[in-house]
């Protein structure tokens, strides 16, 4: 068995044994932090570490704001280490909290915080954020100010509050999301409209298979994603985290749009990820025997779409249009938000200092504007406060936008234009396992043969049962 894989199993088990051990649940498992009366220390010397995804680009500018925090925080040291993927970085710090060496800080997604969460690691947030106690002799308080709280985009602001308590167990740093990338030159040729809704988008589909009956006109990065999405823009249920979590998603409504789905993949109008064997942008940009002329992927991910990713000279072998990804109708527009979120780790061997030297790096990195400006430019990430356009370099980046060299920027312009329809799925102990089975039971869906209409009803049956049964076992 691969050690990464072995060490997130053993992670999972002594988190498990701990839930048993303590009796806690998602309603008490909270970690509440009680700022000193005295506030933070501005003269002790204090040691805190921080651990994320970062790549070496990435590294270069927390490095920069680092030392930019410190001229502020002198008595503050902070050591930072990447994990590797997503995956890495949950099962490291799930080993970490079972042994006691969690760092003080984490990169992190929803589904990390509610497991971590078992173990009762993740501190709570309010009163950090309410605390009105002075910093030293400063005028500066240790939380949030009242312009601060306005300033963050309320969607991403908001996703630190999905864990069914209503409690703040994390704070955004940057965010990404789904948009629809189209061969701009293509569809100009051909007098294609841009989709806004999914029947449009299937219409256009159709006429793409007309011009070129050998492409898939749309490929389709996250299965899992597709899933989400569809039920939280159709109004349907998927999960909840009350009651300490609830699967929900096995109804005849989702059946019918999974089954309208499987019918426009028998029509061969897309693919995906899984069924392509490969992220669906390759498909995009390589433009060769089989073609691919719209891409639903992550915004995060713009620079994977630009079309000379595939040329040798560099130069760019078609336009990329950016357009938010089709609704199921545009009264109820959503969208999903991802990203990195940062909470704040607690142990028995954590101090009161510690924990208030990472809330104050924490807010740093979260309401600095200039810091929020480089590291979008830099990661293709959106950033997470409005007043981020202040920034004269970052504003004038962003009016660069354009279908060739600067497509990152257009592609965050679009999703800054698009915040007012994000979501975030309810996060709670088990809903990772909703999310793959999600991808899972729609992957099934597409792609298992049946003879006719009452095979494809009971294939989609017995899958969203096996996904529910998987969920719940």
């Amino acid at each position: 068995m691969p050690k990464k894989l072995l060490a997130i199993l053993l992670a999972v088990v002594l988190s498990v044994s701990l839930f048993t051990l303590t009796g806690c649940n998602q309603s008490n498992a909270s970690n509440a932090f009680d700022v000193p009366e005295e506030g933070f220390d501005v003269n002790a010397p204090i040691e805190i570490t921080f651990t994320h995804t970062m790549g070496a680009k990435l590294q270069e500018v927390l490095n920069t704001y680092i030392e930019e925090f410190n001229k502020i925080y002198p008595n503050i040291t902070i050591t930072h280490q990447s994990a590797g993927g997503w995956s890495d970085i949950n099962g490291q710090i799930n080993t970490e909290i079972a042994g006691g060496t969690q760092p003080n800080i984490a990169y992190c997604y929803p589904d990390h915080v509610a497991m971590y969460n078992i173990a009762k690691a993740v501190v709570v947030l309010d009163n950090l954020i309410d605390s009105d106690i002075k910093i030293g002799e400063t005028e500066d308080i240790i939380g949030l100010t009242d312009a601060q709280k306005a300033d963050f985009i309320e969607s991403y602001y908001n996703e630190g509050l999905a864990y069914g308590d209503g409690q703040m167990y994390t704070m955004p740093l940057n965010k990404s999301t789904e948009v629809l990338y189209y061969n701009k030159t293509f569809f100009d040729a051909n007098n294609l409209s841009v989709p806004t809704t999914w029947d449009e988008l299937w219409d256009v589909c159709a006429k793409i298979k007309a011009i070129d009956p050998d492409c898939y006109p749309l490929g389709y990065d996250a299965e899992d994603n597709w899933f989400i999405t569809m039920c939280e823009q159709m109004e349907t249920d998927f999960t909840s985290a009350e009651n300490g979590g609830q699967y929900l998603f096995n109804n005849a409504e989702n059946k019918a749009f999974v089954k309208e789905l499987r019918e426009n993949y028998q029509k061969s109008y897309f693919t995906t990820q899984e069924l392509y064997g490969s992220y669906t942008s390759n498909l995009f940009v390589e433009q060769t025997d089989t073609n691919c002329y719209m891409c639903v992927g992550s915004s995060g991910g713009a620079s994977y779409q630009m079309s000379n990713n595939d040329t040798t000279d560099g130069s760019f072998a078609f336009e990329v249009g950016v357009a938010p990804i089709p609704q199921y109708n545009n009264e109820n527009r959503k969208v999903i938000s991802q990203g990195p979120s940062l909470c704040i780790l607690k142990g028995s061997s954590t101090t009161d200092q510690q924990v208030l030297a990472s809330w104050l790096f924490v807010k740093f990195l979260c309401t600095n504007i200039d810091f929020q400006a480089e590291f979008s430019m830099a990661s293709g990430y959106m950033p997470v406060i409005k007043s981020v356009t202040e920034n004269e370099n970052y504003a004038a980046w962003l009016a660069k936008g354009n279908g060739k060299e600067y497509l990152v920027a257009k592609c965050v312009q679009v999703g800054i234009d698009g915040r007012d329809d994000y979501f975030v799925s309810p996060a709670f102990n088990g809903s990772s396992k909703a999310r793959e089975q999600a991808g899972a039971l729609l992957l099934k869906c597409l792609s298992t043969p049946a003879e006719d209409d009452a095979a494809v009803n009971k294939l989609i049956d017995d899958a969203f049962q096996e996904a529910l049964d998987e969920c719940e076992y």
